[in-house]
């Protein structure tokens, strides 16, 4: 029994061995959430395919100013099933400050939301996401969307295609779909890089 425990990788042995498939420079960010179940899914999401930080824009009281306080939070924790314990969690008072923030530091804003009038569209599957260095992805308000504020300082409105009567998914499953398709992207553009580098290491190490 006891040699049983000691080769069973700790939890932190696990997240230091999947840490290099994490996607650097990528953030979610929720805007002005109404269900704290709805943020503790999206930083569940979050975590398991591996996007690198979450943000979330909001004044309620539900979510902790600080990360510590937030992971200690037990309804938090339930929600997320653990994951906010492991994914680095920022929260903004209002959709300004969260924008300036992500711009001063050289990050590209994108936003989920159906067609909209005047801006650059496009079809979830068939966007690039990987040209962009550092990349922050918004989701709006259950009922209201995204803001103007965000999709007047975004690059591109995406919009998941579907062909069913009903025309609309609920926060928590557009966002699973929105950020598997954008890792999936970024991962594998990130671990091309890596080989490529690899590679010119070892072809100077062989001269």
């Amino acid at each position: 029994m006891e040699d049983q425990k000691k080769s069973k990788p700790t939890l932190r042995v696990r997240a230091n061995k999947i840490k290099h498939s994490r996607c650097k420079n990528l953030i979610a960010v929720i805007e002005d959430p109404d269900d704290t179940r709805n943020i503790g899914t999206i930083i569940r999401n979050v975590n398991a395919l591996g996007v690198e930080k979450a943000y979330v824009v909001t004044l309620k009281n539900a979510l902790p100013d600080n990360w510590q306080d937030m992971r200690n939070k037990p309804k938090l924790n339930a929600i997320s099933a653990s994951a906010i314990k492991w994914s680095f969690v920022k929260k903004f008072n209002d959709t300004e400050s969260c924008l300036t923030h992500l711009e001063k530091n050289g990050f590209v804003s994108v936003v989920t939301s159906p067609h909209m009038k005047g801006r650059k569209n496009v079809t979830l599957h068939e966007a690039d996401y990987t040209k962009y260095t550092k990349l922050a992805v918004w989701f709006g308000n259950e009922g209201t969307g995204i803001s103007q504020t965000a999709v007047e300082r975004s690059e591109l409105c995406i919009n998941i295609p579907m062909v069913g009567i009903i025309e609309s998914l609920n926060l928590g499953t557009s966002s699973g779909i929105v950020l598997y398709e954008i890792t999936k992207q970024r991962r594998i553009f990130q671990d091309k890089l890596r080989a490529k580098i690899a590679a010119k290491k070892a072809s100077k190490r062989a001269v």
